[in-house]
């Protein structure tokens, strides 16, 4: 089987969607047409577009851009005018482009909005939660709930723990549409398919390989360059790893999975801060619990070093983040490389506290779950061995069902330590929804790359 496909079948919970992956790619938008968007009665429909957008549990598929042969009078629509099999209706609106963007009275596409509460919404789907696994199968080995090791994956392991689902939609004009000019397009039944796809910020990255001579690995990695780079400026540059869970499912899985990559890549976090974010898809586990890593840790360190070269990046800002295995492989490579990187952000890992000495010369955030069984006693015990060093260690307990304010004051008030290194916990019970089945473990990177003020302190530090 083709690694970057994952075929379901017709008859699974995704709502008629078949379960293979979609890109916004034209081979993929061709993939992902089904009976085309203009229905047998030649109806004024010229076009549908499903969007699609990350969460911190993974993409989901917000909306479907209707793009009609005129202008649209948005004062005629309401959220009965159209329906979607299997998702509901929350907002319809009309735009001048296929966007989420509520600012034109009138425009040749009606935006429907879906809720991202509906089961068919989920576009990454794992065994712990993040949506339904296709029928057949149960979404592969995963994390367990500590992460890699402890029976779960193992060092060249290749079976991918997730699945990326098309993104596809099938939608039908219920109602009549009126066009700016008081033309009126009556109701239909004729139900209509998606015959594009839009990523938001999932389509601003760019899949290469890279070939690495000293290790003889071959890394596939996702590479956003920001939109107005200039080679006669300097950038930093973010290196995001993802857990076992990604692995061996798709270039592009890094992106989808969650908010690790793109958040970095959002139009609000380049605002602040122009930077390059490096992704790259491990095609088998690179490390567990006996902390041997595979030649993929050391081709990750090349890859930064490469890409360094080919852009206009500054050695001096360049920053690593990661989830679980993710995060394992940015406390090791600091350990291992300790001029690679400025700072690092870690969410849920863990290193043997006997090799964490060098750690204490590195600016840090650690963010666990303080109900993670592996990775909180396992942070603690840097963070031990880190003052002993000498280095302040700043502290904080946390709740994970805080509002975006509420967070922004932890930060503010974790910052005010003035400290290198901050060790922030979520409150035990606080990472998992409640009627979720994801774990202390998962739960904690669906939260922790939400919270922006983080992202700002790493990218203040400077080697």
């Amino acid at each position: 089987m083709d690694r970057r496909r994952f075929m379901a079948g017709t008859a699974t919970a995704t709502a008629g969607a078949l379960a293979v992956f979609g890109s916004a790619t034209p081979s993929s938008a061709q993939e992902a047409s089904g009976t085309g968007a203009t229905g047998s009665d030649g109806d004024h429909v010229k076009g549908l577009t499903a969007i699609t957008q990350v969460f911190g549990a993974g993409q989901k598929l917000v909306a479907v851009a209707v793009e009609y042969d005129r202008e649209i009078d948005g004062r005629t629509l309401s959220t009965s005018t159209f329906t979607v099999t299997d998702r509901t209706v929350t907002k319809v609106y009309t735009n001048r482009t296929a966007d989420l963007d509520e600012q034109a009275r009138y425009g040749r596409y009606v935006i429907v909005e879906l809720s991202t509460d509906d089961t068919a919404a989920a576009l990454w789907v794992t065994q712990q939660g993040g949506g339904t696994p296709p029928t057949g199968g149960t979404g592969g080995t995963g994390d367990s709930d500590g992460g890699v090791g402890a029976g779960g994956p193992k060092v060249g392991d290749t079976t991918p723990g997730g699945t990326i689902v098309a993104a596809k939609a099938t939608l039908t004009q219920a109602g009549a549409v009126t066009t700016a000019h008081g033309t009126q397009y009556p109701a239909s039944t004729t139900a209509l398919t998606t015959d594009a796809v839009k990523n938001l910020i999932v389509d601003d990255f760019q899949q290469f390989t890279f070939a690495d001579p000293a290790t003889g690995q071959t890394l596939n990695y996702n590479l956003f360059v920001p939109e107005h780079y200039n080679p006669r400026k300097s950038y930093p540059l973010v290196l995001f790893m993802h857990d076992a869970s990604v692995v061996n499912v798709a270039t592009e899985g890094p992106l989808v999975q969650g908010l690790g990559a793109v958040c970095w890549a959002s139009p609000e976090d380049q605002a602040r801060h122009e930077a390059f974010v490096l992704a790259p898809e491990y095609g088998s586990v690179v490390i567990d619990d006996d902390y041997l890593p595979s030649t993929l840790f050391d081709a990750t360190a090349n890859l930064v070093e490469s890409v360094t070269q080919q852009y206009s990046i500054d050695p001096d800002r360049r920053y690593t983040t990661g989830q679980s295995m993710g995060a394992m492989m940015s406390l090791g490579l600091n350990i291992k490389y300790p001029d690679l990187f400025a700072a690092a952000f870690i969410v849920a890992g863990q290193w043997p506290e006997a090799q964490a000495a060098p750690l204490a010369k590195k600016d840090l955030w650690i963010l666990v779950s303080a109900d993670d069984t592996k990775a909180y006693p396992g942070e603690q015990a840097i963070a031990a061995v880190i003052q002993e060093q000498g280095t302040q260690v700043g502290t904080a307990l946390w709740d994970g069902q805080s509002t975006a304010a509420e967070f922004a004051a932890d930060v503010r008030a974790m910052k005010a330590q003035r400290t290198p290194v901050n060790f922030a916990a979520f409150e035990t019970g606080t990472t998992v929804p409640t009627g979720s089945t994801t774990s202390a473990h998962m739960g904690t990177w669906q939260i922790a790359y939400t919270i922006p003020g983080i992202r700002d302190w790493i990218m203040r530090q400077s080697l």
